[in-house]
C-alpha cells in the first residue's frame, strides 16, 4: 500500500473559487467541510483564499495572480500544503507544483488520505488502496517518488523506457492485482449476505459524522467505533437486532459526503452493495447542521446513483439535543431566533410531513427512542408479512428495556 504517514498537525491553507455555479454562500459552506475534512487527515488550517471566476483556470485553476499571492503566503509562513476544494486535472495539479513548489492537494486526494488512516481490515484497506492508485495514475510528474524498485527480467522494459513510465506500468499493474483480490472478496461477502436468509435487512445510511454509529450502538446495544470526526466509520458493521420479538439485521455504513470521489464509489462497491440490497434504509440526518437539507439532497443523490432510492425509507432526525438549528415555520422562509426546542415542536415541523415515516431524536441521550424503536419495527414487520404472510401472528411489539429484557446477542 502506498505510504500514508499519520500526520502530525501540519499547517495548511485553503483555496476555494465563487463561479456560476457555486455561489460565496454555498463556497463558505464547502470551505467550511473542506477545513473539518483537513482536521480529521491531521492538518491545521491557517488561512482560506478564495477568488471569484466565471470559470476555474484551466492551467492552474486559480488566476495568476491569486496564485502568486497564495506563493507569497506559504513561503513567508513556512506552510507546506495547499488544499483546493475541488478536484484537479492532472495538468492543473502539476502546473500548480510547479509554480508554487509546495504539496497540493485536492478534495480527492484529502478524502482519500482521511480514507487510508482510517481502514482497519484488510478488505477496506483494499478498496482505499485500490481508489488511490486509481486517482495517482494520471498524475504521476516530475515530483512523483519511485514505487518500488524497477522491475528486472528479459522483456520487461522497453527500450528508452523512463522511471514515470515505468511507475505507470508498476501502478496497473498494481491495479489489476486489486482488482481481482476485490472481486474475490466479493464474492465472498455475496455468498455471506446470500447465508442470511429471509431476515430482514435494514441499513443506517446518512452523510458522514451525523451519529449513525451512536445510533447502531444504541439500538443493538453493541460497540461500534464512533467518534465525532468525519468517516469514523468505514467497515461494514452487521449486527441482529430484535424489537419487541420480532428479529432484523441492522447494518452500518460508509458515511456519503458532497463531492465524493469516484474513485471511492467504485472501489467501495461491494459496501455500497449492503445499501443497495437493504429491505430497508434508515436515513439518518443530523438535524443540528446548518446544512442538513444540502446533506439529504447528497445522500439521495448516491442512493440514485447506486439504484437504492425507490427502497422503504424511514427518515431519523438526530441530535435534537443540539439547539444549533434554526427552526423554519412551514410557509416561513426567514430563520427564528435558536431556541431550545421541545419535540412536540420538532413534530410540527415541515420536515415531519416528509412522505417517508420520520421520527425526531437524540442518539446520545435516548430522546424518543420509543417512537422510532416502534417505527422500526412495523416498517420491519410490514417486509416480514409480505415475505411470511401467514406467521405476523407470531410477533407482538413491546419496548424490550421497558420490560427488562436482556439484549439479544
Amino acid at each position: 500500500m502506498l505510504d500514508n504517514k499519520e500526520h502530525l498537525y501540519e499547517k495548511a491553507v485553503l483555496v476555494g473559487v465563487i463561479t456560476q455555479n457555486q455561489d460565496e454562500e454555498k463556497l463558505i459552506e464547502y470551505i467550511d467541510e473542506l477545513e473539518f475534512l483537513a482536521l480529521t487527515a491531521g492538518a491545521t488550517v491557517v488561512k482560506r483564499f478564495t477568488q471569484k471566476l466565471t470559470q476555474p483556470d484551466s492551467k492552474t485553476f486559480i488566476g495568476s495572480g491569486k496564485a502568486q499571492e497564495i506563493r507569497d503566503y506559504v513561503k513567508e509562513n513556512n506552510i507546506g500544503t495547499i488544499i483546493f476544494d475541488d478536484e484537479l486535472s492532472p495538468s492543473q495539479l502539476k502546473n500548480l507544483e510547479r509554480e508554487i513548489e509546495v504539496k497540493i492537494l485536492d478534495r480527492t486526494n484529502l478524502i482519500l488520505d482521511i480514507f487510508a488512516q482510517r481502514a482497519q481490515t484488510s478488505y477496506a484497506r483494499t478498496q482505499v488502496e485500490l481508489a488511490q492508485y486509481q486517482y495517482l495514475l494520471p498524475r504521476l510528474t516530475r515530483m512523483w517518488t519511485h514505487l518500488e524498485r524497477q522491475k528486472g527480467g528479459i522483456g520487461m522494459r522497453g527500450p528508452g523506457e523512463t522511471e514515470i513510465e515505468t511507475d505507470r506500468r508498476i501502478i496497473r499493474d498494481r491495479i489489476s492485482l486489486l482488482k481481482e483480490k476485490l472481486k474475490t472478496i466479493d464474492r465472498q461477502m455475496a455468498t455471506q449476505r446470500n447465508n442470511r436468509g429471509k431476515v430482514v435487512r435494514a441499513a443506517l445510511v446518512g452523510y458522514t459524522n451525523v451519529g449513525k454509529s451512536t445510533l447502531m450502538n444504541a439500538i443493538s446495544k453493541s460497540e461500534v467505533f464512533a467518534e465525532n470526526k468525519l468517516f469514523a466509520t468505514l467497515d461494514t458493521t452487521v449486527r441482529k437486532v430484535v424489537i419487541g420479538n420480532l428479529p432484523f439485521l441492522l447494518t452500518d455504513t460508509v458515511g456519503f459526503i458532497r463531492k465524493l470521489p469516484t474513485q471511492l464509489v467504485e472501489s467501495f462497491k461491494s459496501t455500497l452493495d449492503e445499501v443497495r440490497e437493504a429491505d430497508l434504509l434508515i436515513h439518518v440526518v443530523d438535524i443540528s447542521h446548518e446544512s442538513f437539507e444540502d446533506h439529504i439532497d447528497s445522500v439521495n443523490q448516491i442512493l440514485m446513483e447506486i439504484n437504492a432510492h425507490q427502497k422503504p425509507m424511514i427518515m431519523v432526525f438526530n441530535k435534537i439535543d443540539d439547539f444549533r438549528y434554526e427552526k423554519k415555520e412551514e410557509d416561513d422562509l426567514t430563520p427564528e431566533s435558536r431556541k431550545n426546542i421541545s419535540l412536540e415542536e420538532w413534530q410540527k415541523t415541515w420536515m415531519a410531513k416528509s412522505k417517508f415515516p420520520t421520527v425526531f431524536i437524540s442518539a446520545l441521550t435516548k430522546e424518543n427512542f420509543p417512537e422510532m424503536k416502534k417505527m422500526i419495527y412495523d416498517e420491519v414487520l410490514k417486509i416480514h408479512i409480505s415475505r411470511f404472510p401467514y406467521n405476523d401472528f407470531l410477533f407482538e411489539y413491546y419496548d424490550d428495556e421497558e420490560s427488562g429484557d436482556q439484549p439479544s446477542e
